[in-house]
């Protein structure tokens, strides 16, 4: 039975909202994600494809494979060129652990996918707040702040007391007992007292970076002017 029928791709999705679809490749087998790169390919067109899996990506055709850009670290994989990086850097991406650095990547890969680069600063969780501390001069005039956190994720709460532009939270899985994968971080981002802390959803690193995108104005149709620009007033 073939298995065309079970894939619609949206290759217009760019020029409704400015974000292209993504790939998610967890529970797709295979084949599907063949027949999904056969598809790019005959179009020249371009994929970010997220939690690609080692074991995934060995089982896919060479000529797809040696098109892949691959990281581990984040699961994800450039089909395509991503775009040539802005020199400015309007976002930070902020994580209380190395344990959370598979988001981080995650994060900054989707960014980059678009250009954007990103200001990463891990392992500065609020148990040794000094570290925090040391870069908060780097961190407080970005536009964007991206914390990543999991066990009790304290930090969003802080680093939104201390900067004036967005803050979006991930609450990772990272932690054991009651922290519940993840469930605890996410509930403890979502009481938080930080006014205007957004959050996203366990481990939703490119969740997170779309948002960021979103507020930067990336893609954005010209005649409307970008949150940027009013945020630069305000820092």
């Amino acid at each position: 039975m073939s298995i065309h029928g079970d894939v619609k791709l949206d290759f217009d999705r760019r020029a409704r909202m400015g974000l292209e679809e993504a790939i998610l490749c967890s529970g797709k087998s295979v084949a599907h994600l063949g027949v999904i790169l056969d598809a790019a390919a005959e179009r020249n067109a371009r994929f970010l494809l997220t939690r690609l899996a080692p074991e995934q990506l060995t089982r896919l055709p060479a000529v797809h494979r040696e098109r892949l850009d691959y990281d581990d670290l984040s699961r994800t994989g450039y089909f395509g060129l991503p775009e040539p990086l802005q020199a400015i850097t309007r976002t930070a991406i902020v994580a209380a652990g190395t344990s959370d650095i598979n988001v981080v990547r995650e994060i900054s890969r989707t960014l980059a996918w678009y250009g954007e680069p990103a200001l990463e600063v891990t392992d500065v969780g609020v148990a040794g707040i000094w570290r925090l501390l040391e870069r908060i001069e780097e961190i407080r005039h970005m536009p964007v702040t991206i914390v990543v956190a999991g066990m009790d994720a304290a930090l969003p709460t802080v680093v939104g007391g201390l900067v004036s532009g967005v803050v979006i939270g991930v609450p990772t899985s990272v932690g054991y007992g009651v922290a519940a994968g993840g469930q605890t971080a996410l509930h403890a981002m979502l009481a938080s007292c930080a006014a205007g802390l957004l959050v996203t959803n366990i481990d939703n690193g490119f969740g997170a970076a779309c948002a960021a995108l979103r507020v930067l104005g990336v893609n954005r149709d010209p005649a409307t002017p970008p949150l940027f620009s009013s945020l630069k007033t305000a820092i």
